[in-house]
C-alpha cells in the first residue's frame, strides 16, 4: 500500500485502485489542487479505479461538483474508472435543489459498495480458532 499526502487529501494507493476522501469542504484552490494530485496520481500510478469517499462532507458546492465530474472524465481519459461514494442525503437533496447533475459520476452508497464495484472484495475469514 503507497500512501501519498501532498496537499492535504491522503491517496492511499490498494492494487490497481486510489483511494481518496473529502475529509471536509474544499475552498476552490484546494478542489483544483486535489484535481490535479489525483489526476498525476492516477497516471503515474496507471490506476484502473478511484474511489472517492464524501460521506465526511456536509455540503458540495457548484464549484466543487463541477470539479467531481471534469476530475471524472480526465479520468476516464487516463482509463480509471471513478466512483464516488457516501454522498450523505442532505448533500444530494441540495445538489438537486441547486439544478446540479453529477453527470457521468458514478456512485455508490459507500466506500464497501464503491471498492466491491471496481472489482474488489472482502475475504470470507474463518472466526478465530477455527483451524479446518
Amino acid at each position: 500500500m503507497n500512501t501519498y499526502q501532498g496537499g492535504g487529501v491522503p491517496i492511499l494507493r490498494l492494487g490497481t485502485v486510489l483511494v481518496t476522501g473529502l475529509l471536509n469542504e474544499l475552498d476552490d484552490k484546494a478542489a483544483l489542487v486535489f484535481a490535479e494530485e489525483l489526476t498525476a496520481r492516477i497516471s503515474a500510478d496507471r490506476a484502473q479505479g478511484v474511489l472517492i469517499d464524501v460521506s465526511r462532507l456536509e455540503i458540495i458546492d457548484s464549484f466543487v461538483a463541477r470539479t467531481l465530474m471534469e476530475l471524472t472524465t480526465m479520468a476516464r481519459l487516463l482509463g480509471a474508472r471513478v466512483i464516488v461514494a457516501g454522498m450523505r442525503p442532505a448533500v444530494a437533496i441540495t445538489l438537486v435543489e441547486l439544478g446540479l447533475e453529477l453527470t457521468g459520476v458514478e456512485t455508490a452508497l459507500n466506500a464497501e459498495q464503491a471498492m466491491a464495484a471496481l472489482g474488489w472484495h472482502q475475504e470470507e475469514r474463518p472466526p478465530e480458532g477455527d483451524t479446518t
